[in-house]
């Protein structure tokens, strides 16, 4: 089974629960794989039909069944692509003054993946980003580009970077997006197709007249993502794009970066930065943590450390917890206001700690196995 099929199935299963949302999204994305104009308009032409007919339910579900059928016969005899290395970092260092370096980094970034920055704040996680993109110069160490470019310009095109405070715009966003898609190769006929399509996909029909001071910031951001997404990029670099989203916000924006990244054939690399530690681990191939601008990589690191470390929140006190936690063999038992992080031999699991607290009737309100977790790099 292809990588399409399987996602194919996947949205078949959607549409059986009458998730419309999710595959509406599906369906654009598959669309826009299609790289058809006619397939454009019929995907615009059923959005259009849903603007007025939402609560048409059964209709709905019988639209969307039938472009999705002719979506799988069109794409089934697509080949999917490959994910393939862009970029490759060998020992970058950007040495700003003697207070901050970061490096030596090494890296490497494939198309269809997701690849978290995490760290506290001012560890290097931007400069890190903006050196990819080619805004900054690496003071020791190569940036390797694996894919064709005519210049320096056309580089930058291809390396999209969305910093976490945006520029302000002027006119309307849908205004603005059509004189970025007129900038960039589309023909006349798709360009508002395409516009359509994207901005639905990304849960802004609804603001396609707003301008800057009218939208979120969440929005906002959800904009710089449509407008940087017609220039169809090799990689989008994006700096906190979950700051100042509620939680189920996101959630769906990193479900849209998961199916961003993984088209079967339209495959990007994204790199994102964070302090959504778990979030961020759930949706990335891979995470890297930045220590005072060193880099740790989970997986990596994960070889070396064999503990098991339960995060958790209790009332009970740190001197009575050491003491039910000996029968363990407990290593260490660190507290930072009313939450431990617990380090054990390897051997002891997370069944372990738990009939232990069962048995020793300790009450606690949160827990979490951070063993294989970035979050054990910020226990001191």
């Amino acid at each position: 089974m292809t990588v399409f099929e399987k996602q194919f199935h996947e949205v078949k299963e959607l549409l059986h629960f009458d998730d419309f949302n999710a595959v509406i999204k599906r369906i654009i994305d598959f669309t826009l794989d299609t790289e058809s104009i006619p397939f454009y308009k019929n995907t615009t032409a059923l959005l259009d039909w849903l603007d007025t007919n939402e609560n048409n339910t059964a209709e709905k579900k019988e639209k969307l069944e039938i472009i999705l059928q002719e979506l799988y016969s069109f794409l089934s005899n697509k080949n999917c692509s490959e994910h393939q290395t862009i970029i490759t970092v060998d020992d970058l260092r950007k040495t700003y003054n003697s207070n901050f370096s970061l490096g030596p980094i090494q890296l490497e970034i494939k198309t269809g993946e997701i690849i978290g920055l995490v760290g506290e704040n001012g560890n290097g996680k931007t400069t890190l980003l903006r050196s990819l993109c080619g805004e900054l110069a690496p003071t020791e160490g190569k940036i390797h580009y694996h894919f064709e470019y005519d210049d320096a310009y056309d580089l930058r095109t291809k390396l999209v970077y969305i910093p976490q405070r945006t520029k302000t715009w002027r006119g309307s966003m849908y205004e603005n997006l059509e004189f970025t898609a007129s900038c960039y190769g589309y023909l006349p006929e798709e360009n508002n197709l395409i516009i359509d399509l994207i901005i639905t996909r990304l849960g802004l029909r609804k603001f396609r007249n707003h301008n800057w001071s009218g939208l979120s910031s969440g929005y906002k951001m959800r904009f710089e993502l449509a407008r940087m997404l017609l220039r169809k990029p090799k990689i989008l670099l994006i700096d906190e794009p979950l700051a100042n989203l509620d939680i189920l916000a996101q959630q769906t924006i990193l479900d849209d970066f998961r199916n961003i990244a993984n088209s079967p054939f339209r495959p990007i690399a994204i790199v994102l930065s964070s302090q959504q530690l778990y979030e961020v681990e759930k949706t990335s191939n891979q995470v890297v943590f930045l220590k005072q601008g060193v880099q740790k990589n989970l997986n990596s690191e994960n070889n070396a450390i064999k503990n098991c470390i339960i995060e958790f929140e209790s009332t009970t006190n740190i001197s009575d917890l050491k003491v039910v936690f000996s029968s363990l063999s407990i290593i260490s038992l660190q507290q930072n206001g009313g939450t431990y992080i617990a380090t054990f031999p390897e051997h002891i699991s997370m069944n372990d700690f738990m009939k232990t607290l069962i048995n020793h009737n300790i009450s606690i309100s949160y827990m979490r196995n951070i063993s294989n977790s970035t979050r054990r790099f910020f226990v001191h």
